[in-house]
């Protein structure tokens, strides 16, 4: 299995963090697509596929971790790809919530 589970929306608080500028003051750090559970149930290909899917964006994903539970907000074309590249971490932005 690619991640520890796939949801349906966000089941943690609003954090308030809505722009690649305010997500950029949370480090990034490697986690592990096995530890993260998806907020979406579907994936556009074209973000997939596209060569240049991070150009307009944020370079890492968005992961949110509420009550231990790691979250993947923003970047599942990104954990997509690295588990297609047979990879088991993915470089992301991890906001802690208490």
């Amino acid at each position: 299995m690619i991640f520890k589970a796939v949801g349906d929306g966000r089941p943690y608080p609003d954090h308030g963090l809505t722009t690649p500028a305010q997500w950029a003051d949370v480090a990034p750090r490697q986690v592990r697509l096995d530890e993260l559970v998806t907020t979406k149930r579907t994936l556009d290909l074209d973000a997939l596929l596209a060569e240049d899917s991070t150009f307009y964006g944020d370079l890492f994903a968005h992961v949110v971790e509420y009550k231990g539970v790691l979250y993947l907000e923003d970047g599942l074309h990104r954990a997509v790809r690295a588990a297609l590249h047979q990879r088991a971490l993915l470089h992301a932005r991890v906001l802690v919530l208490t």
